[in-house]
């Protein structure tokens, strides 16, 4: 059976797209998609990613929004010094035994963010 390989993208409206683009590369370091043929796209390390559908109730995440983003990170204690020296506000810190540790943040547009120091 052919299958999907891994995520290749990830598509979604924003009010200020540049903007918003900006505020993922400097507070998470992702690189926004090439514009053209010099500019590197962001390359990930690879690891687990997790396709999940939630329950339509669920109060995981925003109940005003229907995904969140999950990203891996390799320093729990280090973004969270850099995001809350940014202003930005940590949510739900938690960890759970063999999987690791989670925090939620929001991005500028209220996207919520998972983010992940795999155990």
């Amino acid at each position: 059976m052919a299958k999907a390989l891994g995520v290749g993208g990830f598509f979604f409206r924003a009010q200020n797209p540049a903007a918003l683009a900006e505020w993922y590369q400097t507070h998470l370091g992702i690189n926004p998609a090439p514009t053209d043929l010099d500019a590197p796209p962001w390359v990930t390390d690879g690891g687990v990613t997790v396709f999940s559908p939630f329950a339509a109730d669920t109060d995981y995440f925003r109940p005003d929004k229907n995904f969140m983003i999950n990203f891996r990170v390799d320093d729990m204690d280090g973004i969270i010094a850099q995001l809350t020296d940014a202003g930005i506000e940590i949510k739900n810190t938690q960890t759970m035994d063999g999987i690791g540790r989670f925090v939620h943040i929001e991005d500028p547009e209220g996207t919520p963010i998972e983010l992940w120091q795999p155990a």
